[in-house]
């Protein structure tokens, strides 16, 4: 356990949690729900690894007003969820389903009884399936339908939402869904998965003009990034490196802060066209960091179709997904940003951070989760360094609040705050949901330093 007293973090630090639709909500049949990718793809056998779907996952349709107690029992300030688009739209246009829009109406409200800021996420990767049968992100098309359906969320919660995220990870969803096979959509494009990339820009920026043109704001993107470490000392290696990091890092960063896209990648961009450039680089009030562990890097073999490998990172200790705890990486990515983007920053707040443990009840009931208590007492202490250094991180969210179904991994992989029995549904705070409601008590109580 941590002993040295977390330090103080600046006056409004916004403390969450976050969790997706897909993941927590279940009822993927209730209430004129439609089908997504993600039902499609989780129900095509092999794909994932036990077998499992998100047709129940944690109910938290059912039992949202349970999970709203839990986070005020935490004390944070701000919930990222996110919006089911086929459970508002289910063909992903057209007649909109009131059933859908009522249920983020009544969380909305629940959470904003208990005095937690609603972020809402309106893309988690579950696209609608006959927006996918249409070439999903591949269709340009599917950039207007989207920025469409942000303005009839918009329409609903606008009023209340305090801070809008429009895509959440669209490097993961471009790189696994699209271009390794490994998540839904399951195409394996590789690098000709580039539309994937630009469409999910093009949607973002026009979304980000439909939710301004309502008047709700602010608005932001939550990028997932990865500080690189490369492994050899051959300038093929330091090559390889480069180029990884142009893909995972800039890919999504440069054309948002009008820089247009990383030209050394070789890319064709034929899906770019003109005018698109300047609708994806609307001003961002707020960039989400999602944040896991750094990515080691060397020159590919002679015959891999890629133009780096990756490796294992070694060193470090591992959570049960095998990922490396790298705390510092945190610091040193937001370093990163603030010195490459400078000015054109925008502030910056970490939209998921957390870990995968194998949690599991005591005899008395209880899950002790020391390990998952030292990731984020590391993890916050990177934050308040790189804040010392002079990047604006206004906030923290963890990932996640639940146990939930971990997508290819099905419910092989806790990351919660909370552990649930999936066959009961039962929640169960862990030690972890106790540490952190003190650090987070201390930090509201105190006045910054």
């Amino acid at each position: 356990m941590p002993t040295a007293p977390m330090p103080q973090f600046p006056a409004g630090f916004r403390w969450g949690v976050s969790t997706s639709a897909y993941q927590i909500e279940g009822a993927a049949d209730t209430d004129g729900r439609g089908p997504s990718s993600w039902d499609t793809f989780a129900r095509t056998p092999g794909r994932i690894i036990d077998g499992s779907s998100g047709d129940v996952a944690c109910d938290h349709y059912h039992r949202y007003a349970e999970d709203v107690a839990l986070m005020a029992g935490l004390g944070v300030t701000a919930y990222r969820f996110s919006v089911a688009w086929p459970r508002v739209l289910p063909t992903g246009a057209g007649t909109v389903n009131a059933s859908g829009l009522d249920f983020y109406d009544r969380l909305v409200d629940e959470l904003l009884a208990h005095g937690i800021d609603p972020v809402a996420t309106l893309f988690h990767w579950d696209l609608p399936q006959p927006l996918e049968d249409a070439g999903g992100w591949l269709n340009r098309d599917t950039a207007p339908r989207f920025a469409a359906y942000a303005d009839l969320v918009a329409a609903r919660l606008g009023d209340r939402v305090k801070l809008w995220i429009t895509l959440n990870e669209p490097f993961i969803h471009m790189s696994l869904g699209h271009g390794m096979g490994v998540h839904a959509p399951g195409r394996t494009l590789l690098f000709d998965a580039f539309p994937v990339a630009h469409h999910q820009l093009l949607g973002h920026g026009l979304a980000v003009a439909a939710l301004r043109a309502r008047g709700s704001g602010p608005v932001g993107i939550a990028n997932n990034y990865s500080p690189v470490r490369t492994v050899g000392g051959s300038r093929a290696d330091a090559a390889a490196a480069a180029t990884y990091e142009a893909l995972h890092n800039r890919l999504f960063t440069d054309p948002l802060l009008g820089r247009g896209y990383p030209t050394e990648l070789g890319f064709d961009t034929a899906a770019v066209r003109d005018g698109d450039l300047a609708v994806i680089a609307a001003p961002l009030d707020v960039l989400g960091v999602n944040y896991y562990h750094p990515t080691a890097v060397r020159a590919p073999e002679e015959d891999s179709p890629l133009p780096f490998d990756l490796v294992p990172l070694t060193g470090y200790p591992r959570t049960a997904f095998d990922w490396p705890v790298v705390p510092d990486g945190l610091r040193e990515l937001l370093g990163w940003l603030h010195r490459s983007y400078g000015a054109e920053l925008p502030p910056v707040q970490i939209t998921e951070s957390g870990c995968a443990y194998d949690d599991t009840p005591d005899a008395d009931g209880r899950v002790h989760d020391p390990d998952r208590i030292a990731y984020l007492d590391g993890h916050l202490r990177a934050v308040r360094a790189a804040i010392d250094d002079g990047v604006d991180v206004t906030g923290y969210f963890v990932w996640s609040l639940l146990d939930n179904w971990e997508w290819a991994e099905g419910f092989t992989k806790r990351f919660g705050l909370v552990h649930v029995d999936y066959h009961t549904q039962r929640r169960t705070p862990k030690s972890s949901y106790a540490w952190l409601r003190d650090v987070i008590a201390a930090a509201r109580r105190e006045p910054p330093r």
